[in-house]
This record gives C-alpha cells, structure tokens and sequence, in this order.
C-alpha cells in the first residue's frame, strides 16, 4: 500500500478550497456532507469571503488554517486549480481531491492545464484524485467529500472503485433501495495522477472491506494492473465490469492470431490472470458482490434446490446447468428424511418441491437437511408468495436453518407486495436475495468460481532459455523455433525449380511446397501450398503450376520461390499463436488449426509467460484440446508435447517484445512429440 495515498481515506484535517454558503453551489455540497457525515477530525473552510458556514470559521488564506490538516477538497476555477495545488504543497497538504471539470474532457486547452496541475502536483509531493470526480466516501470512519444528496450510503462491506463519478451517484441511490451498503466509495475522474490500480491496495488491505467492486473504462498500466490486482484478489474478492467491449473501426490484423485478439479479449486474459472475477452487467456486479460480501464459498460445484413450485425448480436447474454448476444428487438418507418430512406427492429428488402447502417449518427442516447433506456444496431457496403462510414468517425460518450452516445459501424471492416483508427479514440477516432463479444461480457461479481461484496451486512458470545467445532479428522462423526447442519440420527455400528439387532430395520425399512471397501471407487461400509430393517429376510440375496461377494475382506478388519441406506424416493440427497487446503484452492464443480458424473460432486466450496449470486450461476451453485425447476414429495425440510448445513459444514471446506476432498454424500433434509444420514471425519495423 501506497502511505501517500492513506489520506484520502483517512486524513488527520480536511480543508475544503472552494467553500460556500449557496445552496445550489457544489462547494456548500461538499462542505454540508463533510460535516453531516460524521468525520471527527478537523474540518477547515476556505474560500474568497470571510465568515462562517454551518458554524465554522471560513479562512480566506489556506496558510491561514490551522493543523491539522492532510486533504484538501478543491472547488475553484479551472484556471485557478495549478495555484491551489502549489498552495496545498507550500501549505504541506499531501492529498488533493479535485472536484471541478473543464480539463482534459473539455479538449486541448482543459488537456495542458490539467498536465499543468499533474507537474505542480509532483513538485510538490502533493497526490491527485481526479480532476472532475466526485471524491470519496468512506461509511465507517465515516467521512464523505461528495457533494451528493444525503444521506450517505449504508454502512456495508462493499469497496467500490469507479471510473465514472455519474455511474457511481446512481448506484448509490440504487442500493438504498436494494437494501446493501458500502464500506468504500472512489471516484476517480480524469485520472490524472491517482488511478484504478492505486486504489486497489488501500481496499484490499481495509478490514471493513469484504469484496470490491470496479466499474472500469480501460486500465492506465496493464502490466502493474494485473501484479496489483494478482496481489489484491489474494486479499478480497474483485469483481469488474469493463465497459467499451465493442471497437468500431479496428484495423484489421495480419494473422489469425491478431484477428482474433481483439483488446475486450485481451481484458478477459488480463482479468482470469489476475483473478478478478469479469461482470456481464452492473446488476450482475453487484449480484455477485453482495453474494460474495455475506455468504460463506462452497466446497465444489453441487447445489441443491429447495422450492414451492416446480416450475422455478426447473428454471432454477436450467440456470445452474447453463452456469456450469452441477446438481447435487441427494443421499437416499436425506431423501429418506424429504420423504417423512413433506406430503406424499411432494418430489424429494433435487429439485425438492415441497409443493405450494409447504409451510415455514417444511421449508426449515427441507433446508436442514439438505446443508446437512455430503453431497450439497450449496443451496438455492426458491420462495414465491405462499398461498397459505406469509412469506415472512417462511423467511424467519429460512434465516434461522441457514445460520446453523457454514455452506452458501442464497434466495430467490420472486414477487413483489407480497413478498416485502420477506425480503426486509433477509436484508437484515444479511442473506443475499435474487427476483429470479437465473440471477441467484449466477450468485452461486461466482461463489464458486472465486472459491476455485483461491484453492488453485498457482505453479510457477518454467524458466525456458534459448540454446544459444540470440539475434532475433538475424534468424529465420524456423532457426528461433528450434533455437528454443520447439521441433519444426525441416524446410528449404529454392528460388528456382532446380533448387527445389536439390533440397527435396536432401530432406527425402514425401515433400510438401508453399509459395515463398513478402506479400502472401495466408498461401493456402490463393492455391499456394502443394502437399504430398511424391518425386521428382511431381515436385517440378507442381512448382510450375503454383508460381503460374501465383502470377495470375491482380497485382501480382512479389516471389522469392518456393519453401520445400519434408511432409510430417498424419496428426490433429492445432493453431498456437501469440499477438502482443499493448497494455498488457504478450497474448497467447491456442485452437483448432489448418485454414479454418477464424471461421470456427475454437480458441482460448490467456497472457504469457505460461505455466504448465495456465497451458492445460487453455487446452481444456477448447474441442481442439480436448481432441487431442482421440475421439471416434481420430488417435489420440501427444498432449504433453503440445503443451511444451505452447509454453515455450510464450516464453519467446515474454523474453523478445520487438516480435509482435507469432503463429504455428498448424502445429501438427503426433502420436508421439509434435512439430511446427508453418511459423509466421511478425517483429516491429523499429526492432534490429
């Protein structure tokens, strides 16, 4: 954790740069939820006039104020924002929120003056948040720098980090209603110095912070993010949503690797590297904060589901289904105990349907018994308005049952009037409530998904080091793979018919031949691979026959001849391949190969380096890698063999940023070992 940044949250004296007595002002905003809020320290008011507001003293002079005093809330012209931040850093003010907009949003002119606020900043050791955010709010010091309508949120659990200074206002009157809190809110604005990295320690490391929700626009270090963000979900749980998913205008990608990699990709390999669980939506955010701020996670994957009705039982197993989650099989003593517990035409298979007479001491023992259960890792409660008993009094027992357990339960409580009561009985036991099953199944995933990400063995990635000292720029594809231990086919470039079939006498029939040309880069899509060659006579017909319908291209391509290579015999082809991000470096890419990979798009994603754990998940995410056991009539292929080259071409990528591209489509897996049979290398036009 960064000290320089504790102020922010818990400063000894806060003076406030901009204070006023009007009402429709931001600075009487800020000075009334300031005071209102609670904080015990020292609250000092400057501004242009002498006087008093709400009954403190109001300096003119910020050298004036009084110790002590460690943040200071900036309310004043743009223009005038660099002199208050050399007065802050004169005065030995060290933390500076600052509220006002018209800088880098505004365009150029607001661009320079904010940079000019960054240097003053820096010169005087003073740290920024902002400009044009709201500020800070924490519940339980308490201290709230906003300048939002009272009240302040409900003490809770919950950090929240955001971007966006609107979207942060709306979801804390949107949680008032939901019935959950806050322990942390940060609105970082233009992020002009203090980012969303910065604040990821000082929530992680809060002890009234159980999980920590970002709303998120983009990252300002991808590298540093994911090291913080590593650290920090070690910590508490980090649930984000990354808005902007979809680029128009992207340009388009040489290789199929770069096609493929589109920067939303990149920030789902970013966030499973990190261990920060991904939001779909802000409601699915903060569903999956409030489960993960108040239940206990599960053990593995198997739910049972408790209902009155079984149509929500069956939407409720769909759900679980569709979320990769497992119906748990009851034990036939629980079943036994479901039998005597409930009417006989009650279901006691999972779903339990206890039927609609089902009363709150049925829905108390059904729930018993399966927490009880070996075989249920968790439970979903489904409760619609009882036909026959309040739907509060259900929930007095629900809540007492589940209290005597130490696995999740989570409730679906569909309705609306007549299931009020209901839910402000669970709101004060702090037991997370969902309108419809979907919703709490996807509670459950992220209960499970984060218990999974704490028990992995997180293995170290092994240390692969090339065979020799190297030249990137001086070697061919085929030599950098081989310089790291990657098996290739041999291969030969002939720049003439005759050459072509000396190098094929060399590497012994059967060979195959693929076009050698600067400005084709995917050689099968224009007839410039021949396979199976079998002689002589064969190879030189063939190579005529390709170089003519080659030149036949409108504009014809520049040729340097043909690649000769000896043909590997049958195997599963699979695409491995790496397109470097500029926000966070190398992205691995692993799929089914040959010519159809961009139509198929069986692919998985992950960030380099690799460890032997991270290469066999992306294998797993894939029908390629899963194939590669055998299937029907396809053997099985060396998997072990597969993963070495995808590990080791990570660790080319990692230690070599002037290649910006890298693709082995295919690599061929053989029965026994595997090999590269077609590498392409893009390397920056500035690298030597």
């Amino acid at each position: 954790m960064d000290a320089a940044l504790l102020p922010f949250f818990d400063p000894k004296g806060v003076v406030i740069i901009g204070a006023s007595a009007s009402p429709e002002k931001l600075g009487y905003g800020v000075t009334r939820n300031l005071i209102q809020s609670g904080y015990a320290g020292e609250i000092h008011l400057v501004a242009q006039k002498s006087g008093e507001i709400f009954k403190k003293t109001v300096h003119t002079n910020l050298q004036d104020v009084p110790d002590p005093v460690e943040l200071a809330i900036l309310i004043v012209p743009t223009s005038a924002t660099p002199q208050a931040i050399e007065d802050c850093g004169k005065r030995g003010v060290r933390a500076a929120i600052i509220v006002s907009a018209g800088f880098r949003e505004a365009g150029e002119e607001g661009a320079a003056l904010e940079q000019r606020c960054v240097e003053t900043a820096q010169r005087y050791g003073v740290r920024l948040l902002g400009p044009n955010c709201i500020g800070v709010i924490d519940t339980h010091l308490p201290l709230d720098t906003t300048f939002l309508q009272p009240p302040m949120p409900a003490q809770g659990n919950i950090g929240f980090i955001s971007h966006s200074g609107a979207f942060a206002a709306a979801i804390i009157d949107w949680a008032r209603e939901q019935g959950f809190g806050f322990s942390r809110i940060v609105s970082l604005g233009n992020q002009a110095d203090v980012n969303e990295t910065d604040m990821l320690p000082l929530f992680a490391d809060n002890p009234h912070t159980k999980v920590i929700a970002m709303y998120m626009e983009g990252v300002s270090d991808g590298k540093r993010f994911i090291r913080i963000a590593s650290e920090a979900a070690r910590k508490k749980p980090i649930v984000a949503l990354k808005v902007g998913r979809f680029e128009s205008g992207q340009k388009a990608a040489a290789s199929h690797t770069g096609a493929l990699a589109a920067s939303d990709t990149t920030f789902d390999a970013a966030f499973e590297k990190a261990g920060v669980l991904r939001a779909e939506t802000a409601e699915q955010m903060f569903d999956w904060a409030r489960a993960l701020e108040t239940c206990p996670l599960p053990t593995g994957n198997r739910v049972g589901i408790l209902t009155n009705a079984g149509g929500p039982g069956v939407i409720a197993a769909d759900a679980l289904e569709r979320e990769g989650l497992a119906l748990a099989a009851l034990s036939a003593s629980t079943q036994k105990a479901l039998v005597a517990a409930l009417p006989p035409a009650a279901s006691v298979h999972n779903p339990v349907d206890m039927l609609a007479s089902a009363s709150p001491e049925q829905y108390a023992d059904c729930l018993r018994l399966l927490l009880a259960d070996e075989n249920v890792d968790a439970v979903m409660v489904i409760l619609p308005p009882p036909p026959m008993f309040t739907a509060e009094d259900v929930a007095k027992r629900i809540v007492a049952s589940a209290g005597e357990s130490t696995k999740p339960v989570v409730v679906a409580l569909m309705g609306s009037t007549l299931v009020k009561s209901a839910n402000d009985t669970f709101q004060a036991a702090r037991m997370p409530t969902y309108p419809f099953p979907e919703r709490a199944a996807s509670a459950l995933a992220a209960l499970t998904k984060r218990a999974v990400n704490l028990t992995a063995e997180k293995d170290q990635t092994a240390d692969v080091e090339p065979r020799q000292p190297l030249q990137v720029g001086d070697l061919s594809a085929d030599a950098l793979m081989q310089a790291y231990g990657i098996p290739t086919a041999p291969i030969e470039l002939a720049r003439s018919v005759d050459e072509a079939v000396a190098s094929a006498d060399r590497l012994g029939y059967p060979v195959v031949i693929k076009i050698a040309s600067p400005d084709i880069l995917h050689k099968s899509d224009v007839g410039g691979v021949a396979l199976n060659i079998q002689d002589a006579s064969d190879l030189r017909e063939s190579c005529v026959r390709m170089i003519k319908q080659i030149q036949k291209i409108n504009p014809a391509p520049r040729l340097e001849g043909v690649h000769v290579q000896r043909q590997i015999s049958a195997g599963q082809e699979v695409i491995i391949g790496m397109a470097r991000d500029p926000q966070f470096g190398a992205l691995m890419m692993f799929g089914s190969g040959g010519v159809e990979v961009e139509g198929l798009q069986d692919v998985a994603f992950c960030l380099s380096p690799l460890s032997q754990a991270e290469a066999e998940a992306m294998m797993r995410k894939t029908w390629a890698g899963r194939k590669l056991k055998g299937f029907r009539n396809i053997p099985p292929a060396d998997e072990a063999a597969v993963r070495d080259v995808l590990i080791r071409l990570s660790h080319i990528a990692d230690a070599h940023e002037e290649i910006e591209e890298i693709e082995i489509n295919p690599l061929r897996a053989l029965p026994q070992g595997a090999a590269a049979v077609d590498v392409r290398i893009s390397r920056r036009t500035d690298a030597k």
